[in-house]
């Protein structure tokens, strides 16, 4: 075993409220909101911002999330660690059933099924998640995010089923 004599790195951020942005939700339709956040009209929300994501894509029925691995996303084997990697899936599988929903209207993820196809390392680059609608109905809507690396080759997909809901005091 060898010491390791590189000191330790840091990371320092910033979040603003996340009640302010979840205060919009339902105010506007899904699209509106997700465009507005593509568009730095509203903050990323704390976990995009955790991950280090540095930007959105939006259509309705597609978003696609990018975020360029880095060092603090690995776990002891050395490549990024599978939650991470997850949460990139559930963030474009969500945003895409989120693209479709009228103001008013909300939804939560009931599943996600994950499928881990190839290592994630700094040297997969810039990581482009893309969701787009496998489904939708009135209560349901299933999804499917693919996570390539900037040459193209998948890495990870998920297929996620979310609740659709009417909010309350709109």
């Amino acid at each position: 075993m060898t010491d390791i004599q590189d000191g330790p790195r840091t990371r320092t951020f910033s979040w603003p409220d996340p009640a302010v942005i979840a205060a919009r939700v339902g105010t506007t339709s899904g699209l509106e909101m997700l465009q507005a956040l593509r568009d730095g009209e509203i903050p990323a929300p704390p976990i995009l911002q955790l991950v280090g994501a540095t930007g959105i894509e939006v259509e309705e029925g597609q978003v696609t999330v990018f975020m360029p691995a880095q060092e603090y996303h690995y776990n002891p084997l050395g490549t990024v660690h599978g939650g991470v990697i997850a949460t990139l899936l559930d963030t474009a599988a969500g945003c895409t059933v989120h693209s479709t929903l009228p103001a008013g209207t909300g939804y939560t993820s009931l599943d996600l099924n994950t499928r881990f196809i190839k290592p994630v390392t700094v040297k997969s680059g810039e990581l482009r998640c893309t969701g787009s609608i496998i489904s939708r109905g009135r209560r349901t809507a299933v999804a499917e995010a693919r996570l390539v690396d900037e040459r193209g080759t998948l890495l990870a997909h998920a297929t996620s089923t979310c609740l659709i809901f009417e909010l309350g005091g709109q």
